[in-house]
């Protein structure tokens, strides 16, 4: 079976391992079809390893080298012994997050994706999806309905990182949104924030190539570039009463982006922190308590929101496929998918891996 594996910092290769096993209880086999490449796979390739193992994971027992790949869909190939949610043929999204399903303090509340063993396909599991297939639990495969693309059913993964973010922030309708980053989190996010409600968005980016982007995506939008104009002056300025916005949602993993989150939201507003940041981030803690703002962190989403994301999806609401740039083969995806995702110049935004070509 051919398979893109992460060995270490720079050094992805395509190699063909040992076909997968058949499913046992509770497990299921599923022939790939599209899988996105992540801005964590991007860190894991650029940096890593991260999240990747260096010794065996303490629930799956997974390390490197490690199969990439936690956003993708494909068609159920068999299934294991109590399956019964999903059969032979169905085509499916995968949800991979992998947990402790019960004897664990957060597990045990149904919230799976705060569990202190957490691992995810792609990352700390056996599988992933930039392979021709994966073994999977059965509740990380979850069937999609026939108004879903394959490349949708790819979609839904980073879907859903952008929903939970939104929710995270009480967005209602009416509400003025600043999202902080342009890349496919972030265009995600205002489409989540649009469908929640919101009437006025903001995106920032320095990056005018991304925010061109962000635009045909998008539609209407209010686009800032932080190098040529204030976020903070353009938000206040633009909001009723000048006051700043209801919600902002941090989604670069960037101080800079952060510190102008809390400046742009108005007093008692929420602050919403989605991007991964890489140290510590020193904020001006006398405005937070002055403005009375809530700060919140948002990780992953729960696990229940499969069915939600893809009918939002399906329904147009978020037209999630927009954030899609190209498209490449397995044998293509380091060169033409992770180099190019890489170059400073941002002239890509979602590539997603046809394990069919």
């Amino acid at each position: 079976m051919k398979a893109l594996r992460f060995h270490a910092a720079k050094d992805l290769r395509i190699e063909n391992v040992d076909p997968l096993p058949s499913p046992g209880p509770g497990e299921v086999v599923v022939e790939n079809r599209f899988c996105g490449i992540c801005g964590t796979d991007l860190h894991e390739y650029a940096y890593g390893p991260i999240f990747v193992p260096k010794e065996p994971h303490p629930f799956t027992g997974a390390h490197g080298p490690q199969v990439l790949g936690h956003e993708f869909g494909g068609v159920v190939k068999a299934v294991g012994e109590g399956v019964s949610h999903v059969k032979p043929g169905d085509r499916v999204s995968v949800q991979p997050l992998i947990m402790p399903r019960s004897g664990d303090y957060y597990s045990d509340r149904g919230l799976f994706h705060l569990s202190e063993n957490l691992a995810l396909a792609g990352l700390s599991w056996r599988s992933g999806g930039m392979a021709e297939a994966a073994l999977l639990n059965d509740y990380n495969v979850e069937p999609i309905p026939d108004a879903l693309s394959d490349e949708e059913a790819a979609l839904i993964e980073p879907t859903a990182v952008a929903v939970y973010a939104c929710d995270r922030g009480g967005i209602t309708a009416g509400n003025s949104v600043l999202v902080t980053g342009a890349g496919p989190i972030g265009i995600l996010v205002a489409m989540a924030a649009r469908a929640a409600g919101a009437s006025k968005v903001f995106l920032s980016d320095p990056n005018d190539t991304r925010l061109a982007l962000a635009k045909e995506a998008l539609g209407k939008v209010r686009t800032i570039n932080p190098k040529s104009e204030s976020v903070s002056d353009v938000v206040h300025a633009e909001t009723e009463g000048g006051v700043g916005c209801d919600v902002a949602i941090e989604c670069v993993g960037n101080e800079h982006a952060l510190k102008n989150c809390a400046s742009a939201v108005r007093k008692q507003g929420v602050v919403v922190q989605t991007g991964l940041h890489p140290g510590e981030n020193p904020l001006n803690w006398f405005d937070v308590t002055f403005k009375d703002i809530d700060i919140r962190g948002s990780w992953a989403y729960p696990t229940h929101y499969w069915p939600r994301v893809a009918r939002l999806i399906a329904s147009g609401q978020i037209p999630a496929r927009r954030v899609v740039t190209k498209y490449v083969s397995l044998d293509e995806a380091v060169v033409a998918g992770f180099d190019e995702l890489l170059d400073p110049a941002g002239t890509h935004l979602k590539i997603l891996i046809d394990l069919a070509r």
